[in-house]
């Protein structure tokens, strides 16, 4: 399983490294084709206080961010009770509340928990709260903490490196206990890919390998770049704990 997941991300980041390079470049998309999420903001302005590494690195947070709001409806619609805890609206009406209302990711909802707290919330046996709810908003915390704080960068943001690789593997851990962790019946908290005789779906491994995927992607970029070294912390995944995420 950890070595399947490993390879996996090896592969992502490759892949990953393909697409972000291509949000960069000025060539029309073919038609019909999935476009890279852009920049609202492409004045030359505010273009011009970035380098390269802070535009990748908006790629990858507004790519991941993306990601998120995919994963949210998903798991709504896999785990309908969970949605129905705090709201009558679609997934997709409580998706874009979530994602674009001014609430600097405090929900009274989930008790205002925020990064790791958060995820680790969506997995306790005695918790009655909305579980995709903590889980999402605990994911995308952590990732705007790894990127010291911010969604959008320039020449004086300053990103770890060391914190975006542990944010990738907080990812792996979170990916390991939503695939894991079960209620004292046996069952799991939360419902994702689809494994039996007649249907094989695993969109959600996918996602997630994706996030990982451009996480390993920038934190190897911005080593390189800053020539600043990255300590691998190698966990079982069953035993692991998240790792800090400092500014």
């Amino acid at each position: 399983m950890i070595l399947k997941l490993q390879n996996s991300c090896r592969y992502l980041v490759f892949s990953s490294a393909a697409l972000l390079l291509a949000a960069c470049s000025t060539t029309e998309p073919a038609k019909n084709s999935k476009q890279i999420p852009q920049n609202s903001d492409r004045n030359f302005l505010s273009q011009l206080g970035k380098s390269d590494i802070d535009r990748l690195a908006d790629v990858e947070m507004r790519e991941n961010t993306e990601i998120l709001r995919t994963l949210m409806i998903k798991l709504y619609k896999r785990n309908p009770r969970e949605l129905r805890k705090n709201t009558t609206a679609s997934a997709e009406e409580m998706v874009k509340s979530v994602f674009e209302n001014q609430h600097g990711w405090r929900f009274k909802e989930i008790s205002e928990t925020q990064g790791s707290d958060a995820i680790q919330q969506a997995f306790r046996p005695d918790y009655e709260g909305d579980r995709v709810m903590s889980l999402i908003v605990g994911l995308q915390t952590m990732l705007i903490k790894a990127h010291g704080g911010e969604t959008e960068f320039y020449f004086n943001d300053i990103i770890d490196p060391q914190n975006i690789f542990n944010a990738a593997r907080n990812v792996e851990i979170a990916v390991w206990q939503l695939s894991n962790k079960r209620d004292d019946q046996g069952q799991l908290f939360l419902l994702t890919n689809e494994l039996n005789d007649h249907e094989h779906n695993l969109s959600f491994e996918r996602e997630f390998g994706k996030i990982i995927g451009s996480l390993d992607l920038l934190a190897i970029t911005l080593s390189e770049k800053l020539q600043r070294g990255i300590t691998r912390i190698v966990q079982a995944l069953s035993t692991a704990v998240f790792l800090p995420l400092g500014f």
